[in-house]
């Protein structure tokens, strides 16, 4: 097995899979309500929508980034207000999160492993740390999303 399927599964198990810590994003995510994941119930903390845009955000900042472009980011980290919180445009968010799954899974299946090495000139970080970075991004507020849903079920 190469180090590129070995990210592939690392991507797959965290998101619908088997992984070490023993909770998955898609799992989580399909217990909560649109009602749930509006509720903000740490004062000035994140609601879970805001969480998964800003994941679903990340994702598509990073792939963008090891595929040779520039960005900026934004000065609000990618958390932004929800301003429709129906159940409907809480399935679109989940949906816009698995197509970024999809994404990343195909961009890994066709990624020379020799990029690995290249940096992002921004912050000259490796594209292989960039990689490793998402990851464990989604696992660091995959955890937060845990707890938050225990705070707002009933």
């Amino acid at each position: 097995m190469n180090e590129t399927h070995r990210i592939q599964t690392l991507f797959t198990d965290l998101y619908h899979g088997h992984p070490w810590l023993d909770v998955t994003l898609d799992d989580t995510l399909s217990f909560i309500t649109a009602a749930q994941a509006a509720q903000r119930p740490i004062k000035d903390g994140n609601t879970i929508w805001e969480i998964v845009n800003h994941i679903i955000a990340w994702r598509e900042n990073v792939l963008k980034r090891v595929q040779g472009e520039v960005l900026q980011t934004p000065s609000n980290n990618y958390i932004d207000k929800i301003n429709d919180p129906s159940e409907e445009a809480w399935q679109q968010t989940l949906n816009v999160l698995e197509r970024t799954q999809k994404e990343w899974l195909y961009f890994l299946s066709t990624f020379n492993e020799t990029d690995f090495a290249k940096e992002y000139s921004v912050n000259k970080l490796t594209y292989y740390q960039h990689i490793h970075g998402i990851i464990q991004h989604d696992a660091y507020h995959l955890g937060q999303i845990v707890l938050l849903a225990k705070m707002v079920k009933p």
